[in-house]
């Protein structure tokens, strides 16, 4: 493609050439430095993204893929993490103040606002903050063990709007819940409810395993691809979903679906790419080890009157292995592992079942790269890889390729 092409192709182009606005000489972001996470904020946007597509031309080298094309940029790339965790903890002088952890420790950086998060969960989490003095609500000392709340967790539903609010103490035991609650509410009628995970334990795991609903329904709904989605506290949902639907039509179009194949869905979290592929497809086979994610999934999939899905709990590269060794065999395959990327079993069994078409969407050029090796000594050969940004103002890119079967690939 020439370079026209590109500049064509790469939509966030002239109107996010600013850098983020300054405030007295400085950048918007006070712990800039100290944070670690947006270590692009002294680029334009659009350098992000030339960065972003060198990073992912570097990591898969030559001669592996067909071509890298432009990143898929954000027309408003700011504000966009619709979940936002903060942890709490105290000042010297003993006040309450939430944020994040510094790179590499247990310090707290206060957090008021930041660019990359949403605008009323940060809102909602100062709330909080300022209320704790007044319900006599103690934070939690990594030291002593002591005290009750360690982190609060706001998800927002970017289409309906819908606000979870989840409050993760020490104990159970949470002095005048019900009246905080309600403070709570009259400060931000937004939020549709309020979850209390209890997590006793020392690890650096934020949720716990239990958790009692105190307002609302304990889960939110959100639209995406034309599908609505059940969110719970402990759910995986892409965090920006102006980027994911992108990534996931993307990622459906790269399948080529008749409507006769059948489909796997593997690491299928809530089941968002089975869903949004299911209506195109014969029948889908979804994959997902943790059980309060294959819960909303199949409530999922009968809040959108999808029929043609079926999900297992189960490791998907032990599923996969149980398939072929049966002789099991599959049209297409998706797959979104985690940043470690897959493994080679996996990919063996995934081979094994002879789809003519692999779909990988990866969150870690390295990974990716790493993997498309291994498949390729499998016999399939990546097409297009597209990168979509995910995550302005980071280094983070996610990627989606199609890998096709060598022998029956023209």
């Amino acid at each position: 493609m020439n370079r026209t092409g590109k500049q064509n192709e790469r939509q966030a182009g002239k109107q996010n050439r600013r850098r983020p606005e300054k405030r007295d000489g400085q950048n918007i972001c006070v712990n800039q430095k100290r944070c670690g996470s947006c270590r692009y904020l002294s680029l334009t946007y659009e350098e992000q993204l030339a960065r972003k597509e060198e990073a992912v031309r570097r990591a898969l080298g030559k001669g592996l893929v067909e071509r890298v094309m432009p990143v898929i940029g954000m027309e408003d790339p700011y504000h966009y993490r619709n979940k936002v965790t903060a942890v709490f903890a105290r000042d010297r002088k003993g006040n309450p103040i939430s944020g994040v952890y510094e790179g590499g420790t247990h310090h707290v950086l206060p957090v008021e606002e930041c660019l990359i998060e949403d605008a009323l969960a940060d809102r909602i989490i100062g709330t909080i903050r300022g209320m704790l003095k007044s319900f006599k609500i103690w934070i939690y000392d990594e030291d002593t063990r002591q005290g009750l709340l360690r982190y609060v967790l706001v998800r927002r539903g970017f289409s309906t709007g819908q606000v979870m609010v989840v409050l993760v103490t020490a104990s159970p035991v949470f002095p005048s819940k019900r009246n905080f609650v309600k403070a709570l509410l009259q400060a931000h009628p937004e939020i549709t409810t309020v979850v209390q995970n209890i997590n006793p334990r020392t690890d650096s795991l934020i949720l716990g395993e239990r958790q009692q609903v105190l307002y609302g329904t304990g889960y939110i709904e959100d639209v995406l691809c034309g599908r609505t989605f059940r969110i719970s506290p402990s759910s995986f949902y892409q965090i920006n979903p102006v980027q994911t639907q992108k990534l996931y039509e993307k990622a459906v179009r790269l399948a080529r679906l008749t409507g006769k194949e059948r489909v796997i869905d593997a690491y299928c979290g809530i089941g968002t790419i089975g869903l949004v592929a299911a209506s195109r497809a014969g029948s889908v086979l979804s994959i997902e080890l943790n059980p309060d994610a294959v819960r909303d999934a199949i409530t999922n999939a009968k809040r959108n009157g999808i029929g043609n899905v079926r999900f297992y709990r189960a490791d998907a590269g032990e599923f996969l292995t149980g398939m072929a060794a049966r002789g099991e065999k599959a049209d297409v395959l998706f797959m979104d592992p985690p940043r470690s990327g897959s493994t080679e079993a996996f990919m063996k069994s995934a081979a094994a079942l002879g789809p003519e078409r692999i779909v990988y969407i990866s969150c870690n050029p390295e990974t990716l790269g790493r993997d498309l090796r291994v498949f390729s000594r499998l016999g399939y050969q990546a097409g297009e890889v597209w990168p979509v940004d995910m995550f302005p103002w980071t280094e983070s890119c996610e990627a989606v390729v199609l890998l096709s079967r060598k022998d029956i690939d023209s």
